[in-house]
């Protein structure tokens, strides 16, 4: 009999709530419950309203067994926040956004104790103001009245987790984005924690992807009506879980995991702590199997979703399709932006901080909505060439093409610049990575897929891939030249 899982998947904008079956070697999903994920700015801190979130779960539930019911739930979501438990089990406060502003004036306040390299050599992590070492070093400095009442601290998935089954647990993919992580070792960093005051106790026991949290608690089987069912530890950071969807039919691939952020790497077998790597500020994250996700974070579709919502407070009506036809009007290679600017990475007038950019570094400064959605789109593509360029000289590996999964390759024109800049096909599917990933697990844990390899088959068989060739290859070389100027 096909085994039936219930997998959800958050993102930073929207979660989901999507039904899984195998039968025959081939996944189906169904989509029974989406919702938005929207982040509340109280007195000047952004949170995650992690109660409706669980509301939405619970939403999730209820309809999945209206629906037939499952045999085991997964939860993902978006990696380095946490809430905070006290001796009792309740939740200290809603957990902080990353794009909240706190840590700003950190990571310099670490590095004077703990040098960069010293903390690489040990995390292997991408040096990004929002991980969770900052933002624990923020409370140590700032709120240390908090930390003191915390008894365990559970990422975000660990922590919806917990709200299902009681039991306080911490998987390994998502422990490996806090940077506290040894990257070799896969326990935690001592040095690490001891320069930012935390002790190792705040932790809850490790588990591995396949593993389970716990069973469902009774009152709420009560509530659904529903048997006791497992919450099962899946790749619960939503990239490990994308990369397990990868249709990859060798060992060396590589992949653009695409949405409001774009992961750009591989899979390997150890970690790479290079100097070289440090410098390029690539990122160690663990995998499935405790495989390690070789990875570049870039800003993605990030600066597109937030300059639209810009454009849509200033009273526009445009939708993606829209933004997409009037990119494909505006004359190409005109100006760039660095997409990973820090004034791109907070909510706000993000087509105005475009149009300083484009005047700070002496170009066009691009006028109408078009011809800004134009420079987007280009600086995107142009930046997954430099890090695809950057990822082969950092592994030594060969690529012959690059799969690009999730919700991005529902954007076909990124699609085919990202081909074109990179002179190289694209293979984009699934769109739904993460959540297949997600079921993918769960299929594993259930004995009806084996392993990665095998979860990855069934992934190939249940998606229609689409090809993106690249074109125009000498006019794309001369554009690079221009874009890199630009990093300088």
């Amino acid at each position: 009999m096909p085994k039936k899982v219930l997998a959800f998947d958050f993102g930073a904008s929207s979660g989901r709530a999507m039904l899984g079956i195998l039968d025959g070697g081939v996944i189906s999903m169904q989509e029974i419950h989406r919702f938005s994920n929207d982040p509340v700015s109280i007195h000047g801190t952004l949170y995650w309203d992690v109660l409706r979130l669980f509301h939405e779960i619970k939403a999730g539930i209820s309809k999945a067994v209206q629906a037939g019911g499952f045999d085991s739930i997964g939860i993902d979501t978006w990696g380095v926040d946490f809430g905070l438990i006290d001796e009792k089990g309740l939740l200290l406060e809603n957990p902080v956004h990353y794009r909240d502003l706190r840590t700003e004036e950190i990571p310099p306040v670490v590095f004077a104790q703990l040098s960069k390299e010293d903390i690489y050599a040990q995390t292997g992590i991408q040096f990004m103001r929002i991980n969770t070492l900052y933002q624990l070093k923020y409370l140590s400095l700032n709120r240390p009245q908090l930390l003191s009442q915390a008894k365990t601290l559970l990422f975000m998935p660990d922590l919806l987790a917990y709200f299902l089954t009681g039991e306080k647990r911490c998987e390994m993919t998502i422990a490996s984005t806090s940077n506290l992580l040894d990257a070799k070792t896969k326990k935690w960093a001592e040095p690490v924690l001891k320069e930012i005051g935390v002790p190792e106790s705040l932790f809850p026991p490790m588990i591995q992807p396949g593993e389970q949290y716990g069973s469902l608690l009774p009152e709420l089987c009560e509530e659904f009506g529903c048997e006791p069912v497992p919450v099962v530890a899946v790749c619960t950071h939503d990239t490990a879980s994308a990369v397990v969807s990868v249709p990859a039919s060798t060992p060396d691939f590589a992949y653009i995991s695409s949405g409001t952020w774009s992961l750009f790497g591989t899979e390997l077998h150890e970690p790479v702590l290079s100097r070289e790597a440090e410098l390029a500020n690539f990122t160690n994250e663990t995998g499935y199997g405790k495989t390690t996700r070789f990875l570049k974070n870039i800003m993605g579709l990030w600066v597109i979703q937030e300059s639209r919502r810009q454009w849509l407070r200033e009273g526009a009506q445009c939708g993606y399709d829209t933004l997409e036809n009037e990119a494909l009007e505006a004359k190409p290679f005109c100006c760039y932006i660095d997409i990973d600017a820090p004034e791109f990475e907070t909510p706000g007038n993000l087509p105005r901080r475009i149009r300083a950019f484009c005047e700070r570094t002496g170009q066009y400064v691009p006028q109408t909505r078009g011809e800004i959605m134009r420079c987007i789109y280009q600086s995107l593509a142009m930046k997954y060439r430099y890090t695809f360029e950057t990822l082969h000289r950092l592994t030594g590996k060969e690529f012959h093409h690059i799969h690009v999964i999730g919700g991005g390759i529902k954007d076909t024109l990124l699609c085919q610049l990202t081909a074109d800049a990179c002179s190289i096909p694209i293979l984009a599917g699934p769109a739904e990575a993460t959540a297949m990933g997600n079921i993918s697990v769960q299929l594993i844990a259930a004995g009806m897929l084996d392993g990665a390899s095998g979860a990855r088959k069934a992934v190939t068989c249940s998606t229609k891939l689409k090809q993106y060739l690249p074109s125009q290859p000498e006019v794309w070389e001369a554009a690079y030249t221009e874009f890199l100027k630009i990093l300088q």
